[in-house]
């Protein structure tokens, strides 16, 4: 019972600072305006973050920080960016990118 306790008072607890902290910046930016340099460097964090969590993926690291590059991975990412720079459609840069790497999985062991 008491394990129980402590779980749902950390979930409380990083409920209310996760809240709050989001709050905070609500509260204080709402009435003011963001600098244009600021504004302009804010657009590339979508496209920076996106590739912080892909670029992992195609790149295998090791745990002794070697890359291994994984040619089925590259090709298929390659095509995938092909078909989204092409079509600027989500859905067919999904279904080509894993047809491909699928493919190349099943021919290239």
């Amino acid at each position: 019972m008491e394990a129980a306790l402590t779980l749902w008072t950390v979930i409380l607890t990083v409920g209310a600072l996760n809240y709050f902290s989001r709050l905070s910046f609500i509260a204080v930016f709402a009435k003011r305006s963001i600098p244009p340099l600021l504004a302009r460097a804010l657009r590339y964090v979508p496209a920076a973050m996106l590739t912080a969590l892909i670029l992992p993926m195609v790149a295998d690291v090791s745990a002794e920080g070697a890359v291994s590059w994984s040619a089925p991975k590259i090709a298929a990412a390659t095509l995938a960016t092909a078909v989204a720079y092409a079509t600027k459609s989500s859905p067919k840069t999904l279904i080509a990118g894993m047809a491909a790497l699928w493919l190349l999985q099943w021919l290239v062991p």
